[in-house]
């Protein structure tokens, strides 16, 4: 169904006395990507003007990661910008994804939508002593036209240690999501679902928790053109990047209180008509978070070539975490820096990566495992996408602490030049990414991980330019 056929549909048709049609649109991943914001403000502003002219309930969600800092606005505010622009386009209430929840300072999120007109929804994040933040509810019920009553939860993908790090406690969130419907049991006509879990714990929730009328799903970037049935819960969900914006209608009697019928769809934004002054919109944008990171950071004598930089970066890695040795993916530095003046702008368009230095505890045996996986020339020309690389190769490995012999047979490795002892244990300073992904099954694997956050790889870069520079 295309943007033009399905306006009447869209707007929704009485089918007699005591129905009720009730509108949902949700966004989910938008990572920034402001390229289609335009046209989904429009789309929502009119749409939402329309419904409400026509007597219908209206109701706009987003189901987290709508920010994401490889963008030079949203990195300049700290994501305050993305809470400005769900203002904006009069959304009811957001979740929050990883990206604003790990991504961020504890302080930064904390004061992310202090400023937020919709309700922030997400019941399994607390404080650390076990309050919830005051800009967040579990969730909240909204009354439609006829008196029926929505409640809307909200959960968050279960990266406990990492939000533990930063100074958050973070629940289970299917033990959260029972304990809340048992709460709403008597209190609510429909439950909506903002779910930032991903597919398989949505199609599980709607397995396990038949109460649950619609789960609105995001953070594995699917998509669902028309929806999915499962059981008698509809789950729909809108991609990535703004490609999608979602619609679910639901008709109701709302004397019975029941459902009748229940649809999903989603607009493709390349199809949508083209908004006011779009491409200015988008350039500004970029430009106002330009501007604001141009402060000079430190000043060059001489130019650092990519190679130079990844090598000074996997060197800053090691020290900074304590380890023993660790490696990583050139791939990690998208440019060179001439000599000259550095701005913040300029090291984040040469390391945008929401990126954390990680260290890993492996044995001898283990770490030559995964060193000779690193020596695999695939690596050079690998596409990555995900797990916080916002690059497009991975790039050859580079090393600090460990020596690469290649003149035998099979490669040699020593550390620090000392013989590589299969039982020792060894701290291995690696990019996050390598811990979350199955690149290394050996680090894939291993028990003991430490995570630092909240500092990226550009803020390990942009300290060691500065020790080059004052030395």
């Amino acid at each position: 169904m295309n943007f033009i056929d399905d306006i009447t549909s869209a707007i929704g048709l009485k089918e007699g006395e005591g129905m009720e049609t009730i509108h949902i649109y949700h966004t989910n991943d938008l990572h920034s990507h402001f390229e289609n914001w335009p046209r989904i403000n429009e789309l929502l502003t009119k749409r939402k003007k329309w419904h409400e002219e026509a007597g219908d309930s209206v109701f706009i969600f987003d189901i987290g990661d709508h920010m994401d800092l490889w963008h030079p606005y949203t990195e300049a505010t700290q994501g305050k910008n993305n809470t400005e622009l769900l203002n904006e386009a009069h959304y009811t209430a957001a979740t929050i994804g990883n990206n604003e929840g790990i991504t961020l300072s504890y302080t930064s999120l904390d004061v992310l939508y202090k400023q937020a007109k919709f309700d922030v929804i997400v019941a399994n994040l607390y404080r650390k002593d076990n309050s919830r933040p005051e800009w967040a509810k579990p969730y909240q019920i909204y009354q439609t036209n006829s008196g029926l009553k929505i409640a809307v939860i909200g959960l968050t993908v279960f990266y406990s240690q990492l939000y533990d790090l930063l100074g958050w406690k973070l629940t289970d969130p299917f033990e959260e999501l029972n304990a809340q419907l048992k709460l709403l049991k008597n209190e609510a006509d429909i439950i909506v679902l903002l779910s930032h879990l991903g597919i398989h714990d949505d199609e599980m929730i709607a397995e396990k928790f038949p109460d649950i009328d619609v789960i609105l799903g995001a953070h594995t970037h699917h998509i669902l053109h028309e929806g999915k049935l499962v059981n008698h819960t509809l789950l729909a969900a809108a991609g990535k990047y703004g490609y999608y914006t979602g619609h679910v209608t639901l008709e109701v009697d709302s004397t019975q209180k029941k459902i009748t019928s229940q649809r999903a769809l989603l607009y493709d934004t390349n199809h949508l008509p083209i908004a006011n002054d779009e491409n200015q919109t988008i350039e500004n944008l970029y430009h106002k978070g330009k501007e604001l990171l141009s402060n000079e950071v430190v000043r060059l004598t001489e130019r650092y070539s990519i190679e130079s930089l990844a090598q000074l970066l996997c060197t800053a890695m090691v020290d900074w975490c304590k380890a023993d040795c660790g490696f990583l993916n050139e791939g990690l530095i998208l440019n060179s820096l001439e000599a000259g003046s550095v701005s913040h702008y300029d090291l984040l368009k040469i390391c945008p990566h929401p990126i954390n230095p990680c260290v890993v505890a492996l044995s001898g045996a283990e770490l030559k495992e995964v060193l000779n996986d690193t020596c695999d020339e695939k690596w050079a020309h690998l596409q990555v996408k995900g797990l916080g690389f916002r690059g497009t190769i991975m790039g050859k490995m580079v090393y600090e602490g460990i020596e690469v012999n290649m003149d035998e047979v099979r490669p040699v490795f020593s550390i620090r030049g000392n013989e590589l002892l299969s039982k020792q244990i060894y701290r291995v300073a690696i990019p996050d990414m390598f811990s979350f992904g199955r690149y290394f099954p050996a680090i894939y694997r291993a028990e003991h991980k430490e995570y630092f956050l909240p500092e990226f790889m550009r803020y390990l870069l942009e300290i060691t330019l500065k020790k080059i520079v004052k030395s």
